[in-house]
């Protein structure tokens, strides 16, 4: 199945491509001062007539291009081999027993099974397979009762952000009557016989994926009342534009408010539930200059992770009775690495903290005297780590770039870990490594990335390399596995990740210097990451693919506007594309606090520089370019790479293909089934693989 570079082959971008005639009309906006064009406004409107035909005759001339690659069909059955494997999740005990995620290999969904004794035999609990014909249905956020006996869940349909709410008896598997409706960004928080949750107002039909949301409500729902029965906690009729989500500490004492104004920034307010005096919530930590998160309670005070004068977060002790900054306690202090979350089991704090992009795990008790350093078997990514008080053993995964998730049981009181399951893929991780190398961006900040590949591989300046980043919203790229990802490697690529500004690799330094007027950093981290590889002799511009999504699409539209020369491929997914107006779209205003608006003068300056629709230029010549997005993404709406794609088009001077590929009965990604997956995976490495003259 290797894969070799052929002189002199035939590459798809020789195939002449006839791209659909795309309307222009005259719309201009003022900004400030500035005119600024839009002639593809009317790509808006996902409901019109004439934009389902766009995208009908868009994804024709794509599928046409990609059935003209000779090696696709092969692609995907390999992925299809590579993709069929047992995976198990971390199990979790509620009332009388385990419960776990597998998928037996290319089952659409993972199936949640249950059983009483650890290693006894498995029964089916939920099948989300089984409430879609097309596997498009996906179980969203779950929470059991604290006795265990009932189970709340979110379903998602068709990838939409908009979400279902069952309740289920535990011992009978049977719905109850319980139906809860316009649940979006809404955890369940379970108090006595209900739970907390939260929603919107319903929306209308036709705007609903893509209206802007606003005006988010807490309500509590007692189990058995109709939906319109149910409580109304919190409502801010004079912030439209602020989040609320609320979650209650394990003994159910504190009721914990989290309010935002964006993706950025928390106000928390709290409920003693066992005063009964206390009806209204009261201010714990005022907003929105940081992150504080309610890890549990002790006693009467609150175990709060935050990073108020600590930009690498720290665990103070907070008395809600005297909650001023001058009275917390910390229990345990900020570190040089960035502690990125906090969980409980068995009376104990595991805290999570990154090294230079990867896991390490410490147990704490509450007064924080460190116990234990968990060892993990590598440098990697390890998740789970939470429990009840009364546990004496949890369970968690472990992964890095090859070696697929494998769960550990922990014992609490020992701190050893025994391996519990292993995946079983077919192939064999001793013909992979992975090292982390360092290189210095454009103003001399160093930065770290991981590149991943086939033992062997030497530096003659002529691998192909594909390069993913994100750099954004403080999430932190660690090291994953992906058989996606595992194929490319097979072929004799090179994965690069690259850990951006603008993440939460090293704390809320590393993500405020990659936000609003910084952003371009992120664009010159990645930028300086191809840079390093061509120097490096790792690679050279005609062997670098690059890959992001959602935020890490708009990334990859930013750099192959600004340095189109350095790349041959670029495969941008589900991107935030117009800098301009995606603060008019669902949720889209809440990423203002990242980016900044253009209803801002002086933030206006800055993002138009940058955004990638308004500076692709005519007469340019643009890598090889596969932009990718759904028909029910309601989280970045589809306008994006509809006139991204239209522009992108026009503007293309070169011979490389410029396209679109918009899959139907899908969002942003989540819950997409499996076959979806690799039959895009399959479409996203022909394409790539053919473009950069890699050949079967």
């Amino acid at each position: 199945m290797s894969m070799t570079l052929m002189a002199g082959q035939v590459t798809a971008q020789q195939h002449p491509i006839t791209y659909p005639d795309t309307r222009k009309v005259d719309t201009t906006d003022d900004y400030h001062g500035t005119k600024v064009a839009d002639p593809y406004r009317w790509l808006e409107d996902d409901h019109s007539a004439e934009t389902k035909a766009w995208v009908d005759a868009e994804n024709t001339v794509t599928q046409e291009y990609l059935s003209k690659i000779p090696f696709r069909s092969g692609i995907k059955k390999r992925l299809e081999e590579l993709w069929n494997y047992p995976k198990i999740g971390a199990p979790t005990k509620h009332g009388n027993y385990y419960y776990f995620f597998k998928n037996d290999g290319l089952q659409n969904q993972a199936i949640l099974y249950r059983t009483a004794t650890l290693g006894g035999t498995p029964e089916v609990f939920i099948d989300p397979n089984k409430l879609s014909a097309a596997g498009t249905t996906a179980l969203g956020t779950m929470s059991f009762s604290k006795d265990g006996k009932h189970l709340a869940y979110l379903l998602a349909k068709a990838g939409s952000d908009w979400q279902e709410g069952f309740v289920m008896d535990v011992e009978t598997r049977q719905l109850l009557s319980d139906k809860l409706e316009w649940v979006k960004f809404s955890g369940l928080a379970w108090k006595g016989n209900g739970f907390y949750y939260s929603r919107y107002d319903k929306p209308d039909e036709q705007s609903k994926l893509s209206k802007k949301n606003e005006f988010q409500k807490v309500y509590y729902h007692k189990l058995g009342d109709a939906q319109e029965q149910d409580e109304l906690i919190y409502a801010d009729k004079d912030h439209p534009l602020r989040n609320a989500g609320v979650s209650v500490t394990e003994d159910e004492r504190f009721l914990i408010l989290g309010t935002s104004e964006g993706t950025s920034g928390r106000e928390l307010w709290y409920r003693d539930l066992q005063n009964p005096a206390q009806k209204d919530f009261v201010l714990l930590i005022k907003g929105f200059s940081y992150e504080p998160e309610v890890i549990d309670n002790d006693g009467d005070k609150l175990l709060v992770r935050t990073n108020h004068d600590a930009p690498n977060y720290k665990v103070v002790l907070i008395d809600p009775a005297n909650p001023a900054v001058a009275n917390w306690k910390i229990i345990v202090p900020e570190k040089k690495d960035a502690l990125q979350g906090a969980h409980t089991a068995g009376g104990k704090l595991f805290l999570a903290y990154l090294k230079d992009a990867a896991t390490t795990m410490y147990q704490y008790d509450y007064n924080g005297k460190q116990g234990h350093e968990i060892k993990l078997p590598g440098i990697g990514t390890a998740s789970g780590f939470d429990g009840k008080k009364e546990d004496k053993e949890i369970f968690y995964s472990y992964t890095s770039f090859v070696t697929p998730p494998t769960v550990y049981k922990y014992d609490i009181s020992s701190g050893t870990s025994s391996l519990y399951n292993k995946a079983a893929v077919k192939f064999n991780p001793e013909d992979y490594e992975t090292k982390q190398v360092f290189f210095h961006s454009k103003d001399g900040a160093s930065v770290p990335m991981f590149l991943s590949y086939k033992k062997g591989i030497k530096p003659d300046g002529n691998n192909p390399v594909l390069i993913y980043g994100y750099g954004g919203f403080n999430i932190a790229q660690t090291p994953g596995f992906s058989v996606s990802n595992l194929y490319f490697m097979e072929q004799g690529g090179i994965y690069a990740v690259v850990a951006l500004r603008g993440g939460s690799e090293y704390g809320e330094a590393w993500h405020k210097a990659g936000m609003l007027d910084k952003k371009q950093n992120v664009f010159n981290d990645f930028i300086g990451a191809a840079e390093h590889l061509i120097q490096t002799k790792y690679t050279n511009p005609a062997k670098i693919a690059i890959r992001g999504g959602s935020n890490g699409g708009l990334l990859v539209g930013a750099c192959m506007t600004q340095r189109p020369e350095l790349f041959k491929v670029a495969l941008p997914a589900v991107g935030v594309m117009d800098m301009l107006r995606f603060q008019k779209f669902t949720i889209g205003w809440a990423w203002a606090v990242e980016y900044g608006s253009s209803d801002n003068a002086d933030q206006f300056k800055y993002l138009v520089k940058y955004s990638p629709l308004h500076n692709l230029k005519p007469g340019t010549s643009y890598p090889a370019t596969l932009i990718t997005t759904a028909d029910h993404d309601d989280r970045v709406v589809p306008a994006h790479s509809f006139k991204f794609a239209a522009t992108l088009q026009a503007c293309n001077a070169g011979p490389n293909p410029t396209l679109i590929r918009i899959e139907t009965q899908a969002g942003h990604g989540a819950g997409k089934p499996t076959s979806k997956l690799i039959d895009e995976a399959a479409d996203i490495w022909a394409f790539t693989m053919y473009n950069l003259g890699m050949k079967k």
